[in-house]
């Protein structure tokens, strides 16, 4: 995958480019149409006049003033709860919840249309003429009508923003968006079947070349890896009849020089110098970070922001398990979405078939690890989360594979350690313990209800 789609991600999450198209747009607008109005002159049909605005340049001057002062005060009212907004996501939920907000298409358009709205009545205002100017009085009066209605769009797009923004700061609004930008992001890069062999989900690939032969292979620059140029990468081993091994997810911390992958020569005899050298320098450049994580390819992603939502709500400073108990819920979810689909290590090959480049993907365990562990660490005492990662491996197990149901039964004998060690009162103990029970059950292919 190469930067084209790290670029429409990157502007995706940024305020600035759909206003700034819209001030631009505004500009254009506001030249053009005043033309458009001394050229057409008294050549309008009456039945459209009578729709147009009809008072003299001093009327057309107090309007387009009063519609420039008042939406850059709104303007700047919007861009004042979007940033209220942003603070509260980041302390009361995470910092990694930012880029849902500054994604949001609604919050761009609404700011575009205000600082649209603003530019094109100041620009329009310069053209109004009196004869005080000493020049023949001039009223755009399409262009003045134009002002007006975006004033009047404006309005009722305030009215929605504020609803918008009263529905997006809910914290089930945020976790389904969460979701579903992660699911989006799994059925884009991971395949639906799982793999056949035993351990494929989880098995990491042979090296396919003496190891004193081996090449590290590092990224340009640190930061997380966000996206792998396969295109570039593939180009790269063929040219040096090489295989390609990338260890490191997307979503990994790299530093510069630090191995991030190996490369062995396809023949078994070493690089040459030359062949090395441009070997290291293209898989640098395919290897793309930034300063933060995203979910171009990183299907890990929306769990770590639902985990971080989880372990924020379980602090003493916020005490929210409930909310904790609906991201783990999210994650459940999610969590099934990938143990059915092929978390194997990619592999790109050439044109005859032959594997170059194998990429590494989150394996389950990991996922499971990233989604339970520190719930589990700050939630062990209460014991409705407790219930609720019980039912989250017992929803995994049904959802599992044979290669992957170890992972899930070493997960639930850390959850009994975890119930036996804590002061649960006796009732809530046996349930978490016939809970816990199900869970083996459902390993075993079995889903038992309880009696009503």
């Amino acid at each position: 995958m190469g930067a084209g789609p790290l670029t429409r991600d990157t502007l995706r999450t940024q305020l600035w480019p759909l206003p700034t198209l819209g001030v631009l747009l505004a500009v254009a607008a506001g030249v053009g149409l005043p033309r458009l109005d001394m050229r057409i002159g008294h050549h309008v049909p009456q039945s459209l006049t009578t729709y147009l605005f009809g008072g003299g340049p001093a009327a057309a001057r107090t309007v387009l003033e009063a519609i420039a002062g008042s939406l850059i005060s709104v303007t700047a009212l919007t861009f004042s709860l979007t940033v209220v907004t942003l603070q509260l996501a980041s302390s009361q939920f995470s910092p990694r919840l930012l880029r849902t907000f500054n994604q949001d298409r609604y919050v761009q358009a609404t700011l575009a249309l205000f600082l649209a709205t603003f530019t094109y009545a100041l620009t329009v205002l310069r053209t109004v003429r009196t004869e005080a100017d000493g020049q023949p009085p001039f009223v755009p009066q399409l262009s003045v009508t134009l002002a007006f209605l975006l004033t009047l769009a404006s309005v009722f797009a305030l009215v929605a923003f504020l609803s918008h923004l009263a529905r997006k700061i809910r914290v089930e609004t945020m976790l389904r968006d969460v979701h579903v930008a992660a699911d989006d992001t799994l059925r884009r890069l991971v395949p639906e079947a799982r793999p056949a062999i035993p351990g494929g989900a989880a098995g990491a690939p042979e090296a396919p070349g003496d190891a004193r032969t081996a090449l590290s292979l590092s990224a340009g620059t640190s930061g997380f890896l966000a996206a792998v140029d396969e295109k570039a990468l593939l180009a790269a081993a063929i040219e040096a009849d090489a295989v390609v091994l990338i260890d490191r997810c997307p979503g990994s911390s790299l530093i510069a020089g630090t191995p991030a992958g190996v490369a062995w020569s396809r023949t078994g005899t070493p690089f040459p110098p030359d062949t090395r050298r441009l070997l290291i320098e293209r898989t640098a450049r395919a290897l793309r970070t930034t300063p933060e994580r995203t979910p171009d390819q990183d299907i890990s992603f929306g769990l770590r922001q639902l985990t971080d939502v989880a372990t924020r709500a379980l602090s003493p400073g916020v005490n929210d398990p409930t909310t904790a108990i609906h991201a783990l819920s999210h994650s459940s979810a999610l969590l099934c979405a990938m143990a059915q689909r092929d978390l194997s290590p990619r592999r790109l090959r050439d044109d005859r078939g032959r594997v170059r480049v194998v990429l590494r993907r989150a394996t389950l365990a990991e996922l499971l690890h990233l989604a339970v562990d520190q719930p589990l660490h700050y939630g062990a005492a209460d014991a409705a989360v407790l219930s609720r990662v019980t039912m989250l491996l017992r929803e995994l197990a049904w959802h599992s594979g044979p290669e992957q149901r170890p992972v899930v039964a070493e997960h639930l004998a850390r959850l009994r350690s975890a119930i036996a060690t804590q002061e649960l009162h006796p009732g809530d103990r046996i349930r978490l313990t016939d809970l816990a029970d199900s869970v083996g059950q459902a390993l075993d292919g079995h889903w038992t209800t309880a009696a009503p």
